[in-house]
């Protein structure tokens, strides 16, 4: 688990969703900005400024820490720290460590569509070295905050910045394939690297030390305009991560730190074959026998940074689908149950509360929606679900219960306007299906003039639903060319970007207005 000599005492956590409200779905990436993504800088800054005047409560994102595979933020080396990318520039330079000048002619003007992970992530890297080199020239009594904040997140920045630097030293090479001693994390083995590896180690630290201070800026901007943030932990971790690198007990791996079964999506009516995640399963046993210390440790640390979270496949608490490592496909997999109900009762006696939002969705059983109900959190409706049973669904408004969180549309989905405007398949079957979701679209919504994306929005804003979350770009009519990300694609996925000035005044106007209509702003 994180390491801590002194278990800190319960916090008071704020509860959330206790008043009926909105907000809006951006992660910080898809910000306009000038140097290849967006970031914790001034266009955060700004659209803070624009939830305060659409009359938003929160502003949700995706994790926030470090991308992986196909940049996704759903596939991190570290579940603790916070993404490289999103570091500002302009707010680096403000430290007094860095100048423009040092980059060159380096900035995109952020008027693309797409952002560019890969020259984001050079120039971001480049800006901290030269920073960190220029940090660790300056006299000792300017250090006492960077000091404190290495104290402070030991229990996982010390882990979290010697995995990194020993990437460094290997690139390319998995922790599994590193010597046999640094792989089973023998202690005269890791007291080596640090020695070996002293200015990378720090160099790692002192960039989440930034990302810290940047953080907490906006936060604090959050906090004056009373906007609260929602952050989103990912059930699973990577394979190749500080996390099970450095926990390997709470982990179903081999004696020689390869995956024994992986997880993944048993066949249903959208795979033949299911879906095969390949994310190391955890040892809930373990877990349970160290009070799940490791989980909550995660959780805290979100907490610290947001004011509610969003828990990803919260399916996975009460069950998940298990499969060989060596299988081919999902297929060849069982259910393991997981002891759920112990697990939020301690993180509950922990944390001092549950401000949590369940992803409920796919296949719930009811033993699911039971340990949801039992802790009282918030389960998640999407509007672009509500039309396909033509006899109607959980999905559809006048079917919700107050204690929902309600979307237009998720990460994982098309836009609105891109879902509504689809062509329909090319067989008769597909074609049907097509035609008769439509027409149960334009029945269910009947008289309403504005276009579907306003639609889906005023439903959403006007169901009973007590929060509800509008994607940024459904707030502009964005198309299919917006879609924030394709399950089962690798390709082009979490890289939409607004342009600088999409988000008006008149659009913010317009949310308000609505939000003023249906109650959802304080009094």
């Amino acid at each position: 688990m994180p390491r801590s000599s002194t278990p800190p005492a319960p916090p008071t956590v704020f509860q959330p969703f206790n008043l009926r409200s909105s907000g809006v779905l951006l992660h910080p990436t898809s910000l306009p900005n000038g140097f290849g993504s967006g970031d914790l800088g001034s266009a955060a800054h700004e659209f803070v400024e624009f939830l305060q005047k659409a009359g938003q409560r929160y502003w949700q994102m995706l994790p926030i820490c470090p991308a992986g595979h196909g940049y996704s933020p759903y596939d991190s080396p570290s579940s603790f720290a916070i993404s490289p990318a999103l570091l500002s520039v302009e707010s680096l330079v403000d430290s007094g460590l860095f100048s423009l000048s040092d980059l060159g002619n380096t900035r995109d003007g952020g008027s693309t569509r797409r952002a560019d992970f890969e020259g984001c992530l050079e120039v971001k890297t480049l800006a901290l070295k030269v920073a960190h080199g220029r940090f660790v020239q300056s006299p000792q009594h300017e250090r006492s905050a960077y000091e404190e904040f290495r104290h402070r997140s030991h229990s996982w920045l010390d882990d979290h910045a010697l995995f990194l630097a020993i990437k460094d030293a290997f690139p390319g090479q998995c922790w599994t394939d590193w010597d046999p001693d640094l792989r089973d994390r023998k202690p005269a083995a890791l007291e080596q690297a640090r020695r070996d590896f002293a200015n990378a180690v720090d160099f790692h630290t002192f960039s989440q030390f930034e990302l810290a201070r940047q953080w907490a800026k906006l936060k604090e901007h959050c906090v004056s305009a009373g906007v609260l943030l929602i952050g989103d932990v990912p059930i699973y971790v990577s394979h190749d991560s500080a996390d099970v690198w450095a926990h390997r007990d709470v982990f179903c791996l081999a004696k020689n730190g390869a995956r024994e079964v992986v997880a993944g999506v048993p066949p249903d009516y959208f795979s033949a074959t299911g879906q095969l995640w390949g994310n190391p399963l955890y040892r809930w046993p373990a877990l349970q026998k160290s009070h799940f210390s490791w989980w909550i440790a995660r959780l805290r640390t979100c907490l610290e940074r947001f004011d509610a979270v969003r828990l990803d496949h919260f399916i996975g608490f009460r069950r998940y689908w298990e499969v060989p490592a060596t299988a081919a496909t999902a297929e060849q997999g069982r259910y393991v149950d997981v002891p759920g109900e112990k697990f939020f009762a301690k993180a509950r006696e922990q944390l001092g509360g549950l401000p949590f939002i369940a992803e409920d969705l796919g296949v719930v059983t009811e033993e699911v929606t039971a340990l949801r109900q039992r802790f009282s959190l918030p389960g998640m409706k999407i509007l672009q679900f509500a039309f396909d049973d033509h006899n109607g669904s959980d999905y559809l408004p006048h079917r919700f219960e107050a204690n929902t969180t309600v979307y237009t549309g998720t990460h994982d989905n098309d836009t609105t306007v891109g879902w509504y405007t689809a062509p329909p398949p090319s067989d008769d079957n597909g074609r049907a299906w097509h035609s008769a979701v439509r027409d149960r679209v334009r029945r269910y919504l009947d008289g309403d003039a504005d276009p579907i994306h306003w639609k889906l929005i005023r439903l959403a804003l006007s169901s009973v639903a007590t929060t509800a979350i509008i994607p940024a770009q459904d707030l502009l009519g964005l198309g299919s060319e917006a879609r924030m990300n394709t399950p089962g694609t690798t390709d082009g996925n979490w890289s939409f970007r607004l342009l600088p000035g999409e988000l008006t005044e008149g659009v913010a106007a317009r949310l308000r207005h609505l939000c003023t209509t249906y109650e959802r702003l304080e009094r």
